[in-house]
């Protein structure tokens, strides 16, 4: 179904996860994931400028893909539900969790950030004059090399080819809007996240590094941090079982918590 010209995928029954994917991600993201949600109802999007939503107007901002997650939700009668996302997704997660701390039971953050460190903004504002080019192929192959670890490069040709697939196929106009974007975002105020969070990144993660998403926790109350071994910063594709253990033993803790908080605020 298409929502706002938002292409959007919803499955299953139970609690709801909404998952929010990242720059050069879909919705696919998370489909080696899926298998962590057999009890939940899923709920996937391409965000404004992604993949099949690629036909916006005008700038686009993280305040805006909160406000389309905020539609995505509406649309389909979610009043409260688990946050899963990936890499850019994270920080509109947190945006989203500071936002309407009662619409986010819990965060699951793969990659995660609160915002790009001011060196890398100007190398992403320059990959969005390379797209503007209109070839996708330099881009994917110079992240190929920097953004998956070693072991996904010599063991793991299926997600390395998922990965340059997700970037190849990135509409070249909506993807250099998106890396805009992406420049421009600051920190949501994690004082205002109310929700247990996990973050998840790789030992070879060099947009998410384990230190740097260490002192993430540290400014989010109640958050656990993973690392995986061998692991880029595509965490879902890289390590899909890992990533979905870890899901499991998560949503699971914070089940019996979601419904007794939920029927607290909504009977």
């Amino acid at each position: 179904m298409f929502v706002e010209r938002m292409a959007v995928e919803i499955e299953g029954e139970g609690e709801p996860v909404v998952m929010i994917h990242g720059l050069g991600g879909t919705s696919n993201t998370f489909t080696p994931l899926l298998a962590a949600f057999a009890r939940h109802r899923t709920i996937r999007f391409d965000l404004p400028g992604s993949g099949r939503s690629h036909r916006v107007e005008g700038p686009l901002s993280v305040q805006l893909f909160v406000e389309r997650a905020l539609l995505v939700m509406q649309r389909a009668d979610i009043e409260r539900a688990h946050v899963v996302a990936h890499s850019m997704g994270t920080i509109v997660a947190a945006h989203l969790a500071a936002a309407e701390p009662g619409k986010v039971a819990s965060l699951t953050l793969f990659g995660p950030l609160l915002a790009p460190p001011d060196p890398a903004r100007t190398a992403i504002r320059a990959r969005a004059a390379e797209a503007r080019k209109g070839d996708m192929q330099p881009i994917a192959d110079g992240l190929l090399r920097s953004s998956v670890s070693a072991e996904t490069r010599a063991k793991r040709p299926a997600a390395l080819a998922f990965v340059r697939e997700s970037l190849m196929r990135q509409d070249p106009e909506g993807y250099a809007r998106s890396c805009e974007a992406l420049a421009d975002m600051q920190s949501a105020d994690t004082s205002r996240i109310a929700c247990p969070a996990l973050l998840v990144t790789g030992d070879e993660d060099v947009v998410a590094p384990p230190q740097a998403v260490r002192m993430m926790g540290e400014r989010i109350a109640g958050s656990r941090v993973e690392v995986l071994r061998g692991c880029g910063h595509w965490a879902p594709v890289e390590k899909p079982e890992e990533c979905t253990g870890l899901l499991k033993r998560f949503l699971l803790e914070r089940s019996s918590t979601w419904r007794t908080s939920f029927s607290r605020t909504y009977a």
